[in-house]
C-alpha cells in the first residue's frame, strides 16, 4: 500500500521501477462517476498483493526451525522491496525484461518461484543447518496437514493461474485445464519414480510431486498448449525429485526444500516457455522453439541468469544486514526447546 506497488506497476522509470504517484494507493480510490475498466485498479493491487507475499512466504521454508522471528520481521520488507519489486517491475510493470527483452512469465515462475527459490536456498546456506541435521532424522511433524495444505494450495493456485489472465473467459479456463494437468501428472510421475527408487511410494512425495507441477506450470500457463502442460508436470517432477534427493546430501538443510521444488521447478517452466510457447494460444505471447522460434530459448535464458545472479547477490547484502542488526539465528537452547516457546511464549499443541 505505501510503496511497493507504486514502484512495481506505477508508470514506468526508464524500464527500471516504476514511479512514486501511487504511493499510498493515491488516486487509486474508486470513483463511482468515472468509467470503470475491466479490472479497476484496486483490484490489481489486492491481486499482486497476494502474489508480493509468496515470496517470502516460501523463503520462510528454507529458515525453519533455527531462524530469530525479528530477523524474518526485518527480512520480509527489505527483501521484497529491493528485490521483488524491482522484479515484478521489470517482467510484469512495464520494465525492460518484459518490454524490452521481450521474456515472458505468465503467472510468477520467474519473479516469484526462481527468486524465491534462489533466495531461500542462499538464505539455507547463510544461516547453516539445524541442529541434527544429517544425524537425526527430521521429517514433518504432521503429514495429514501436510496433506491438507497441499489441497488447500492447489484451490488457491487455481485462483492465482486464472486470476494471471484479469479475465474470466476462454484464456482463464485454459490456464485453469494446464494447471491441473501439469500439477497431476507431475503428482503421477513422482509417485512411479518414488516407487521405482525406494520401493514405496509416500504420499507426501506424491502431494509433493504436484507442488513441483504447479511451479513449473505457472509462467507458462497462458501460452502453451495442453499436451505440452503434461510434458512440463513430467518433467518438473522428475528435475525435482533429484534435487530434492541431492541437495541434503550436499549439505544444505533447505527444510522444506524450496529451492529443489520451487527454484528448481520454477526454472524448468521459464525453459519450458521458451520451448513450448504458442501464439495460437494466446495471441499477446510468441512462438516458442517447437513453434518454429528458437531465440525465444534463448530470451528466457538471458532473463533467468540475470534473475538469479541479482537475487542471489542482493539477498546475500540483505541478509548480513540482517544479522548484523537483530542476528539471524537463535542460540541453540532456544533451538532445541522449540521455537513456539523460545520466539512466541507459546506451543503449537497443548497435549
Amino acid at each position: 500500500m505505501l510503496l511497493g506497488y507504486s514502484l512495481a506497476f506505477g508508470p514506468d522509470k526508464g524500464g527500471m521501477i516504476g514511479g512514486f504517484e501511487w504511493i499510498g494507493l493515491t488516486g487509486m480510490e474508486r470513483n463511482p462517476a468515472s468509467s470503470a475498466p475491466a479490472v479497476p485498479p484496486i483490484a490489481r493491487l489486492l491481486f499482486h498483493g497476494m502474489l508480493a507475499a509468496i515470496a517470502p512466504a516460501l523463503i520462510s521454508g528454507a529458515l525453519a526451525e533455527r531462524t530469530k522471528f525479528s530477523a524474518f520481521l526485518l527480512l520480509v520488507p527489505l527483501w521484497v522491496m529491493f528485490v521483488y519489486v524491482p522484479l515484478a517491475h521489470w517482467v510484469w510493470g512495464g520494465g525492460w525484461i518484459g518490454n524490452y527483452l521481450s521474456a515472458m512469465d505468465f503467472g510468477g515462475g520467474l519473479v516469484i518461484f526462481v527468486s524465491a527459490g534462489v533466495a531461500g536456498l542462499v538464505a539455507a546456506l547463510l544461516v547453516g543447518p539445524r541442529r541434527g541435521f544429517g544425524v537425526d532424522p527430521l521429517p514433518p511433524h504432521d503429514r495429514l496437514l501436510a496433506i491438507l495444505g497441499a489441497a488447500l494450495l492447489w484451490c488457491g493456485w487455481l485462483g492465482l493461474a486464472a486470476g494471471s489472465t484479469y479475465s474470466a473467459g476462454g484464456l482463464a479456463a485454459h490456464v485453469v485445464v494446464v494447471t491441473v494437468l501439469s500439477a497431476g501428472t507431475a503428482a503421477l510421475s513422482w509417485y512411479l519414480v518414488e516407487r521405482s527408487h525406494k520401493g514405496k511410494a509416500s504420499v507426501l512425495g506424491t502431494v509433493t510431486g504436484s507442488v513441483a507441477g504447479l511451479v513449473a506450470i505457472t509462467g507458462a500457463a497462458g501460452f502453451v498448449g495442453i499436451w505440452a502442460s503434461l510434458v512440463i508436470g513430467v518433467v518438473a517432477s522428475l528435475a525435482c525429485y533429484v534435487a530434492v534427493d541431492l541437495i541434503p546430501r550436499l549439505g544444505v538443510d533447505d527444510a522444506c526444500d524450496v529451492f529443489a521444488i520451487f527454484g528448481v521447478g520454477g526454472i524448468w517452466g521459464v525453459l519450458a516457455t521458451g520451448l513450448f510457447a504458442s501464439a495460437r494460444i494466446n495471441p499477446a505471447g510468441q512462438d516458442g522453439v517447437f513453434a518454429g522460434n528458437p531465440p525465444l530459448l534463448g530470451i528466457q535464458a538471458i532473463a533467468l541468469s540475470f534473475v538469479l545472479g541479482y537475487v542471489c547477490v542482493y539477498t546475500w547484502i540483505i541478509l548480513k544486514i540482517v544479522d548484523f542488526t537483530v542476528g539471524l539465528r537463535v542460540a541453540e537452547e532456544d533451538e532445541v526447546e522449540g521455537l513456539d516457546q523460545t520466539q512466541h511464549g507459546e506451543k503449537g499443541y497443548a497435549l
